[in-house]
């Protein structure tokens, strides 16, 4: 039996409730995982709130929140031996993994496209009143179950950099990839939270020509220059999408850019982002994630200017395994740590919350 402490997410709007529960026993296949980090992703922010219903996603409350984490293996089911690149697991060995669990058997699966399972079921969609019990980042544990992707972290890379290799950075690597950004390419991204500046991060190192950052916090668009952003737009000095759009033209030689990707989460961002885009323009929209919000935009733009708009929800597996060898090429070049300003422990989650409502942290975390 193993024993730990959930962060009970009872209705969006209340506190979490900390309480200790018993998973009886680990299933052929299974892998208990001790969390040692994990982070507040901004779907955790909408979800605490009610404005991203996990419910709507199959999800059910009780339950337990997080998602973006790192931990270490406490201990392996029948069968399990080895990590997705065939690296051997053993009790302690240091791991990350996406937190969606796909078949590998529809018609989905089968076709590539994993990050769009028919039977797939995700970290924050289970019962936190019921075993398994630990189906969330935010407890003392986590249990992935059988036939899960799982890749061993290098010694190299720390617990704070690791944790957001499962979501954030994935995520933007994955969008990139989707839209086949190239060598010599303007690319501007919406937003410099945790995903904005993993994206300007990894559009700079596939090779882009100029990369612009968008934001109306001081802080993090110095952030954004720390991780390569060749230029920056405050939102406060420029506070018209009419001036914003004038700017990205005069910094992409009057071209527009070749890549655009939005991470504020905001539909009133997109039409904005459309503009910015030249000829042949791809737009990839990461952040909006609240169901029933819409925007307007003209479409003869879309068409006239052969844009593509490509949505990317989740990543396919694979992606997290060159998202840690990003990690531990960018260690020493990038200030990764920046982006785990702030932890907190489990019994402190709902100050955890508040600081990361307000945005005085870029990626607060949770360390039991």
């Amino acid at each position: 039996m193993f024993t730990g402490r959930i962060a009970r997410f009872n209705a969006p709007g209340t506190p979490f409730e900390i309480e200790t529960v018993n998973l009886p026993e680990l299933g052929p296949g299974e892998i208990l995982i001790k969390v040692t980090r994990t982070n507040i992703c901004g779907s955790d922010v909408h979800a605490w709130h009610g404005t991203f219903a996990t419910r709507g996603l199959g999800g059910q409350l009780p339950t337990v929140l997080g998602h973006e984490m790192v931990g270490v293996v406490e201990a392996l089911g029948e069968g399990v031996t080895a990590d997705s690149n065939g690296a051997p697991l053993e009790s302690g060995t240091r791991v990350v993994f996406p937190y969606f669990f796909c078949c590998h058997t529809c018609r989905n699966c089968l076709r590539g496209r994993r990050n769009s399972c028919l039977n797939m079921t995700m970290a924050m969609l289970g019962r936190a009143d019921e075993p398994p019990y630990f189906v969330g980042g935010y407890g003392d544990y986590f249990l992935l179950p059988a036939g899960a992707v799982v890749y061993t972290v290098p010694d190299s890379v720390s617990d704070d950099i690791a944790a957001g290799a499962n979501c954030a950075l994935s995520q933007v690597m994955y969008g990139l990839e989707r839209v086949d950004q190239q060598l010599g390419e303007f690319v501007v991204v919406q937003g410099a939270g945790a995903l904005g500046l993993y994206a300007v991060a990894v559009a700079k190192a596939r090779g882009a020509a100029r990369v612009i950052a968008i934001d109306g916090v001081p802080e993090r668009l110095e952030l954004a220059t720390a991780f390569g952003a060749d230029a920056v737009i405050d939102m406060n000095e420029l506070p018209t999408a009419k001036e914003r759009v004038r700017a990205v033209r005069k910094l992409t030689d009057g071209q527009g850019a070749d890549v655009t990707v939005e991470v504020v989460g905001h539909p009133s961002a997109i039409d904005e982002g459309l503009q910015m885009l030249g000829q042949f323009g791809r737009y990839v929209e990461i952040g909006n994630i609240n169901i029933g919000k819409t925007f307007e935009f003209d479409p003869s733009r879309f068409v006239f200017g052969n844009k593509t708009m490509v949505g990317v929800s989740l990543y396919d597996p694979a992606v997290l395994s060159r998202a840690l060898t990003f990690l531990e090429q960018h260690r020493t070049i990038l200030p990764l740590e920046r982006l785990a300003a702030a932890s907190y422990s489990l019994d402190n989650i709902n100050d955890a919350f508040a600081a990361a409502e307000d945005k005085r942290d870029v990626r607060a975390s949770i360390v039991p």
